[in-house]
């Protein structure tokens, strides 16, 4: 690794892409059975959770059958991170999901098939 290598870490936030039909089931669960401190999004359009370090975005996501986990990973350099992770033949996925504009981010997906948001140290979403 040089200095003009990105440096990655993993990011505060964890997904769960929930179908309809296991959403209200699973708020409940991490609300009134665990009762996790609730985390109020940016964006107001997912319900969050501490979970630990991190916190837990839950999202309500029509037409998904199973349950997915995503993941966020932090990088110094999104251009030189995108670089890397093309050329170890990692997948860039950015149609599953619009960031926006001016968002310094996009998505990847693991050889395990997880969803991966590889984005700026410096970003703030949900």
């Amino acid at each position: 690794m040089t200095d003009l290598d990105p440096r990655f870490s993993g990011g505060r936030n964890i997904t769960m892409k929930i179908p309809p039909h296991r959403y209200d089931a699973t708020i409940k669960f991490y609300r009134e059975v665990l009762h996790l401190p609730e985390v109020t999004s940016p964006s107001g359009a997912a319900v969050g959770f501490e979970f630990g370090a991190c916190n837990l975005w839950i999202d309500n996501c029509p037409g998904l059958s199973p349950t997915e986990i995503w993941l966020e990973v932090v990088t110094s350099d999104t251009e030189a991170a995108a670089r890397v992770l093309a050329d170890a033949g990692i997948p860039r996925r950015d149609e599953i999901e619009d960031l926006g504009s001016g968002f310094d981010g996009f998505w990847v997906s693991s050889p395990a098939d997880l969803i991966h948001l590889v984005d700026s140290q410096a970003q703030s979403w949900a």
